[in-house]
């Protein structure tokens, strides 16, 4: 039996029939309790190992599957983080943790197993993807670590997959002139907001009326949409006062003219409510706009790189 320091607390590491054993003693790492441990625990463990009361015990404190503490780590975060952000990470433990690892105990999980299901994982997905999902994988594993569940992480001892560059493919000038004016309907306000002011998409569709301010030629961004849920922005300084550029205007006061008399959402659906998430506009209206205009399809999100390359050119 071998005495280890884990986070100043003292642990005890053994083996019993090929398999490993790691314990922690509940106890700060001081010579007072290394001579305790080594004079009294140590002989009372190794009696209950003989006697078989030790594993007695261990029926009591069964060690949890990824299932089952999964559901606790979740439980953990759940006031700290966001709606999208906890669908995301339940996303993740449901599509790409539990079919592999559910009913696996956390303490059987090896650094191997870790590389060859995030292996498997960069087969389907996207690197960004499985950094994200692994990010969700790797916070159970913290919280047992920090419970005293178990004693090491393996996801620590596995390498992060590098990203993918990004290419940044702004849109030029005279395609963003094209965009805005053969667009029809409300999505020549909604590429106009885009290319003029740089929102993102979430924050585009959770806009509402008494957010924008005609007078003073302001918007006050402090809301976004995803995947039905409204929440303030990304991050705290995109809670922002934005100003409505004399281009941008004329093309808010038509948009007025088709759902301010609802004063609720500036972009409303055929139901006039506010869009569920953005891949209504994208995977529809935005991907025939493109067409249409025969420009080769970017995401929503170049709107936003389009803006930024502008405003440094001038």
């Amino acid at each position: 039996m071998k005495l280890i320091n884990r986070n100043g607390k003292l642990w005890i590491t053994f083996y019993h029939q090929s398999t490993r054993y790691r314990r922690t003693l509940e106890l700060d790492d001081t010579k007072v309790n290394r001579k305790l441990a080594t004079t009294q625990l140590i002989p009372e463990l190794i009696y209950k190992l003989n006697s078989g009361k030790f594993f007695e015990t261990e029926l009591q404190q069964k060690i949890p599957t990824v299932s089952e503490y999964a559901k606790v780590s979740l439980q953990l975060h759940s006031q700290s983080r966001k709606a999208s952000t906890s669908y995301d990470y339940e996303t993740s433990i449901r599509l790409h943790i539990l079919p592999k690892f559910g009913k696996t105990r956390l303490d059987k999980i090896k650094p191997s197993d870790i590389q060859l299901w995030q292996n498997s994982l960069l087969e389907k997905l996207k690197p960004r993807r499985v950094r994200n999902v692994r990010a969700t994988f790797n916070t159970i594993f913290s919280d047992a670590l920090r419970d005293e569940i178990i004693i090491k992480n393996p996801i620590s001892m596995v390498k992060t997959p590098k990203l993918d560059k990004i290419e940044v493919k702004s849109f030029s000038f005279e395609e963003m002139k094209k965009i805005i004016s053969m667009a029809t309907g409300d999505m020549k306000a909604f590429t106009a907001l885009g290319f003029f002011t740089g929102l993102r998409s979430g924050e585009i569709i959770g806009l509402r009326w008494e957010d924008v301010d005609f007078t003073k030629q302001e918007i006050h961004i402090k809301r976004a949409i995803r995947m039905g849920t409204i929440s303030t922005p990304k991050t705290r300084n995109s809670i922002r006062t934005i100003d409505i550029l004399d281009n941008l205007l004329p093309y808010l006061q038509e948009q007025y003219k088709l759902t301010g008399k609802h004063k609720s959402y500036v972009f409303l659906n055929q139901d006039d409510e506010h869009y569920y998430d953005i891949k209504r506009i994208r995977d529809t209206r935005w991907k025939n706009l493109l067409k249409e205009c025969e420009i080769v399809y970017r995401t929503i999100y170049q709107m936003r790189h389009t803006f930024a390359t502008v405003m440094i050119e001038n």
